[in-house]
């Protein structure tokens, strides 16, 4: 019965609660405590002269390090440069990604929008609205069907930005207007040919009676003396 009373007397509400404490206790001692990893921002003034990379693990502490950073007695206010949210509250700063560029304000000062430069693109559209175009000259050339030889052109003029004028071509049967080119070239070059033979068959017979008359002519001049020595051999 002792032995029962004890047994009963170890699983009473006091015994187990001691247990309990013991073993809180000793879990708190065997596990760390942990502490935030501290993150790196970027923290600007208020008119974005000075520029100051600061670690922190909480907001407090990195209120403390921009004062001693940036030599101010008090921070009237912490801002995110891209749009001017006020980060106030713990919750908030730890949703905030690393690298954030934030920007302290002191008393009297608000925050304003970065004056950006101009793209590339915004660039090119102020030059081209001080470009004043003499002449273009548009081609374009295009298909209504995959099957078509050639296509379509479309030639589009524009003088000093105001007068245009286009013609478009339409090659719907460039295969058929192509065999009738080269029909009508085929039969230019042989009709070329023809005219060319007949006139160097001409310009031979011409050089011929030409030839044939020199040679009559010289055969007079040689004939006259030989009849003059025949003439005087009868007398």
């Amino acid at each position: 019965m002792d032995y029962a009373k004890k047994s009963l007397n170890l699983f009473s509400a006091s015994s187990l609660s001691n247990i309990s404490h013991r073993c809180v206790s000793a879990s708190a001692s065997v596990l760390p405590s942990f502490s935030p990893r501290p993150r790196p921002f970027r923290v600007t003034n208020s008119n974005r002269s000075i520029k100051k990379g600061i670690m922190a693990d909480g907001l407090s502490d990195l209120l403390n390090k921009i004062t001693d950073a940036f030599h101010v007695s008090c921070v009237a206010d912490l801002v995110l440069d891209e749009d001017g949210t006020g980060v106030d509250t713990e919750e908030f700063f730890h949703t905030l990604k690393d690298s954030t560029v934030l920007m302290i304000l002191e008393k009297g000062e608000m925050w304003t929008p970065q004056q950006r430069s101009l793209s590339q693109d915004q660039a090119g559209e102020q030059k081209s609205q001080l470009r004043k175009d003499l002449a273009k000259l548009t081609l374009d050339l295009y298909k209504n069907h995959p099957k078509e030889f050639i296509g379509c052109l479309n030639v589009q003029m524009t003088l000093y930005g105001m007068y245009s004028m286009s013609y478009n071509l339409q090659c719907y049967h460039a295969k058929r207007m192509l065999r009738e080119v080269l029909r009508w070239t085929l039969f230019s070059m042989q009709a070329t040919g023809h005219v060319l033979l007949g006139t160097s068959c001409y310009m031979q017979h011409l050089l011929d009676e030409d030839e044939k008359a020199e040679a009559q002519v010289a055969w007079e001049h040689a004939a006259k003396p030989i009849q003059a020595i025949q003439w005087r051999k009868k007398n």
